[in-house]
Formats: structure tokens, sequence, C-alpha cells
């Protein structure tokens, strides 16, 4: 059993950290009880650790009192992965361990702290020559922290992978406080167990993460977007594993289908999106020189029409090139039109299944009454699938909601796809992971947990852990 805060571990901390850095009132509770979920569990303070040293001293305490720690990046998650469910004392990098350490260009690496921005370190490596890829729709204020937790993705994923592409190494200190380093500044390195892919993506159940190094490459040096219209989502589907088998390596390939281009015509993107079109496909090429870029565009546009499709867009400059990006980006707040609650889910399924699953989920709307409008990144097999409430008071709507997102994730899991392609767990998705694991298999995550977390105290009731 963990404990709730008395008056002298609330003196600990403050002599600890100083007054500044620890915040019981009503306002800061409030504002970090919440992620993009909208679900609100208040902490029972907020800790701002200035430097390894406190982070150790603050798992020390809590692991010998049975306090307990959910370390949070910026709040923008959407299976409640950073909140504090259970109380407990929230610890944030925002204020003190935000920093860019060092870029280094011999080796191609930046070793940054947890709480410092995604934007701010991809603008720093460009700078340089240098290119950080890992782009979340959160980029402007999401940590490079939350990002490892939830090993996130983003649009660059199709050509680029996602978060644990670049982690080569990490700090990190356990429940215990004791410091462990885990990954090298090697690109090969395989001397005992990955440690580091373990924490990656482990949504800071494990240990709290102080320290990460980041692989670097170099920065492309010209893009060109792109869009493919097609009369339905099957051919369009069809077309996104059919021209990356062709050679086809988009940055980006990202799709809207036709009640999402409904919605967007609805919002103001008639001059970008035809009503003919019943799915798009929007996206980057990326080289450094014009040859590559146009035998790349050359290699999707034949692929694109020999799979049906009804016009292939290149954008004549930038502003035609964001006008396109713009509609993809107002994907998701265009479709509230359809209900008055969103359930959304970031499924992902191998390209090849790309078709099946989106009919698949289509039906499973239609047989209880939904609408549910998809987009996502087609070009590695990640949908967010937008099962629409109309009346989100009404119980018996909820409930059916419910009922097909479970079956929309058995159907996932039958194609051999997962339950999330770049959100996590966390405590949303905690109920459906019977769907995805075994209980045996179930028993050994438990069993990790227990390695690094005996008294369970980290984050605790995320992953159905």
């Amino acid at each position: 059993m963990c404990k709730v805060l008395t008056k002298a571990d609330i003196k600990y901390f403050r002599k600890l950290l100083g007054d500044d850095n620890i915040k019981t009132d009503q306002a800061h509770l409030i504002a970090y009880s919440y992620d993009a979920t909208k679900k609100r569990f208040e902490p029972e303070c907020v800790l701002f650790p200035r430097d390894e040293k406190d982070v150790q001293n603050i798992l020390r305490y809590c692991n010998d009192k049975h306090i307990i720690i959910v370390p949070r990046g910026s709040g923008s998650g959407f299976t409640g992965g950073a909140l504090p469910s259970s109380g407990g004392v929230l610890i944030s990098f925002e204020k003190h361990m935000n920093k860019l350490l060092e870029i280094d260009q011999n080796n191609m690496l930046a070793i940054v702290q947890p709480g410092l921005i995604n934007m701010q370190l991809q603008k720093a490596v460009e700078e340089v020559g240098l290119f950080y890829p890992p782009d979340p729709a959160s980029q402007e204020y999401c940590t490079i922290g939350g990002n490892v937790a939830e090993n996130a993705g983003g649009m660059r994923a199709a050509k680029y992978g996602i978060t644990k592409d670049y982690v080569m190494a990490v700090e990190a200190v356990l429940p215990s406080g004791q410091l462990i380093r885990a990954g090298k500044k090697t690109i090969k390195d395989v001397a005992g167990y990955n440690i580091t892919g373990v924490l990656v993506g482990s949504e800071g159940t494990l240990a709290v993460i102080t320290k990460i190094v980041l692989k670097l490459i170099p920065k492309p040096k010209m893009q060109k977007t792109y869009m493919g219209v097609f009369p339905d989502v099957t051919k369009a589907m069809n077309a996104v594993f059919k021209s990356l088998s062709n050679g086809a390596s988009p940055v980006a390939m990202e799709f809207l289908d036709s009640l999402v281009i409904h919605a967007l015509r609805q919002k103001g993107h008639k001059s970008i999106l035809d009503e003919k079109a019943g799915a798009v496909l929007i996206g980057d090429v990326d080289g450094n020189n014009i040859a590559q870029l146009e035998d790349q565009l050359a290699i999707l546009k034949s692929s694109f029409e020999l799979n049906g499709s009804i016009d292939f867009v290149v954008a004549k400059d930038d502003k035609q090139a964001q006008s396109l990006w713009q509609a993809r980006r107002d994907a998701s707040p265009s479709v509230t039109m359809y209900g008055q609650l969103k359930l959304n889910e970031d499924i992902s399924v191998p390209r090849s299944c790309l078709p099946q699953a989106l009919d698949g989920i289509y039906k499973i709307g239609d047989k209880y009454g939904f609408k549910v409008p998809c987009f996502g990144h087609s070009g590695d097999g990640n949908i967010h699938v937008n099962l629409m409430v109309p009346d989100k008071d009404d119980e018996t709507q909820l409930s059916n909601g419910h009922k097909a997102i479970e079956e929309i994730f058995q159907l996932v899991v039958d194609m051999e796809g997962s339950l999330s392609g770049e959100h996590g767990i966390g405590l949303s998705k905690a109920p459906y992971m019977h769907i995805a694991f075994k209980d045996h298999e179930m028993d050994l995550f438990r069993a990790v947990k227990k390695a690094f977390d005996p008294n369970n105290i980290l984050n605790p009731d995320k992953m159905g852990l």
C-alpha cells in the first residue's frame, strides 16, 4: 500500500528543494491533474527537481516511505500515461531539467535533459546541418522525456522511424535512488541486456529518466510536398504499400478518408480538397538534389495511377505545401461535427493490411450506428480511428461505443497489429491489454516492473500492470 503525504513529507521536500520547487496550492494541483484525455486526477504535490541528485533523493525518500511518484512531461498524452491516478508526488522537469546539454557534430548525437521541448531540439540541430526526425503532432510543446516514455512517433516515421530508433543511451534513477546508465554513445553495443530498449516506451513505470543521448542524421537539403487523390479509401490504401514496395521512400504519407474530407471542406478547405475525393494521401519527399526528388515523385505518381488515383498534385511553392499540410493538421478538430464525444484510438497494422483494417473498422461502426472518420500515418500503418458518439450523455451510446472500440482492437490484433502506434497504453487502453497479450505475457511484464520497482511506487495503474 502507498500512503498519503504527511506534513513531515512536505517538510522534507521543501527542505530538499526550496520553497520555489514544491507546489501544494490548489491552482498547481489542478494544472497538473489532466492531459489530452481530459480525465482529472490531482497529485498531492508537484516537485521541480533541479538536477539528478534531487531526483535521486526524491526517489530514495519516496521508496522508503512507499509514496507514489509520477514523472510528467508537458501533459500532451492521449492515454493518461502521466496522470497521478492514485495521488502521490508528481515530478516535472519543465522548470530546471530542460536543457540541450551538447550537440556532438563529430559523432552526430545530442545529449539532452528530459524537459527539453522537441521543437527546440529540432531547430538547434538543424542550425548546424543535422536532423532529429521524430516529429509528434505536439512537437511545439511536448518534451523529449515524454517522447521517450511513450515512444512517440510522428508524420516522418514512414521514412525515418520513431523515437526508439534514435535513443542511443539514457541515464535514469531507480526507485531505490540508484543511478543507472543504459546504452552507449557507440553505434554498436551488444554488451548486456538492452535496458535502453526496455525503458523507451515504459511510460515512467520503471525508472525516472534524467539524461538522454540521441542519434542525429544529416539534414536533407531539399523537400517537396505531394497529394494523391483517390475515388475511395481502399484504392488509396492499396497505393500505400504498393508504392513503397516499388521503391518509393516518402518522408511522410498521411491519409484522410471521405468523412474527414467532407468535414474539412465544411471548415474552409474546399479549394484544396475536391468533392470527388473519396480519400487523399498527403506527404513529403526529400533529398539532396532535384533529381532525387523527381525520381521519388515519379515513382509515387506512377504507383498511385496504377492503383486508381484520379489526380496527383505536387505543391508548386511553400504556400501551397502549407495549405495541404494545414488540411492534414485540421483533420482531428474537423471531425467533431459528427458527434459530441470522440473515442480516439491510434491502432497500427502491417501496411498491407490497411485496406482490410479500414473496411473492418467502418463495418463495426455501421453495426453500432456510429460514424468513424479515419486519418493518420498510412506510410507506417498507423490509423487514427475516431469513433463519434452523437450524445455523450446517452449511456447506451457510450456502452456501444466502448463495445465497438473493443471489437476494433480485436480486429487489429487478429491482423498482428497493435493497440497503439504512438500514444501508448496508459490508463485508457489498460482494460484492453488482455486482447493483445496472454496471461503469461502480462506476468512477464509484471516481473520486469517488480525487478525495477519492487514497491510499485512508480506510476502505478498504467499499462494494466
